[in-house]
């Protein structure tokens, strides 16, 4: 081989190994903005729903804690899809999206209820009605769905994935018979500590790619 030959050789050879290394880097990064914020989001929604059965209604701080906690509530299960390499299959977009969707308008309704001054959730239920409710289905049915892909794919923490779902499940059973708020709270606190689990694999996922 000639000099020239070579040396484009390893040029070319060069380029490659960067790329790679730069598209290790980036997908990285994303696994530690996914996992941190699968973390702190569902954390701070927790926290938000401890302040509101303290106080026994809303407040001031208390809905606004809980917007920044919506906010990147519509795109946890879009990022988790996305740095499982799309290993969950297209239920688990389907249910990702939904999910999303849901979260979109619930992050609305805080601010409704901000500009409202709507004391208690019941109160702000009672003024959204009937859209409110088909969110809520938005939001079991597509985490459900993700809950159910995740399950056969084996990508995500077994343990995690089921105590997303098993919230969700309580959500829905508390949803159609009569029972205290608290009880709802308990579904939320359990498909929360779901969310922490799969944000905690991906991050433990990352400082081993970073190793």
């Amino acid at each position: 081989m000639s000099l020239d030959g070579w040396m484009s050789g390893f040029a070319d050879e060069s380029m490659d190994i960067l790329e790679s290394a730069l598209s290790a880097s980036k997908s990285n990064t994303l696994r530690v903005v996914v996992g941190v914020a699968a973390i702190v989001a569902p954390i701070l929604h927790s926290i938000t729903d401890a302040m509101e059965w303290y106080q026994h209604g809303f407040s001031q701080a208390q809905l606004w804690l809980n917007y920044v906690a919506f906010l990147p509530m519509p795109w946890l299960l879009l990022g988790i899809y996305a740095v499982c390499d799309e290993d969950l299959g297209v239920t688990a977009l389907v249910g990702a999206l939904l999910y999303g969707i849901a979260f979109t308008y619930f992050a609305h309704t805080t601010l409704y209820a901000l500009a409202s001054h709507a004391p208690t959730y019941e109160a702000l239920w009672q003024q959204l009605g009937s859209t409110y409710t088909v969110h809520g289905a938005f939001m079991v049915v597509g985490g459900l769905l993700f809950t159910w892909a995740a399950l056969r794919a084996g990508e995500l923490p077994k343990p995690a994935v089921l105590l997303f779902g098993t919230g969700l499940l309580v959500n829905l059973v508390l949803a159609l018979v009569p029972a205290p708020d608290i009880l709802q709270t308990a579904g939320t606190v359990i498909r929360n500590a779901g969310l922490v689990g799969m944000g905690y694999a991906i991050l433990v996922d990352s400082d081993r790619g970073v190793a």
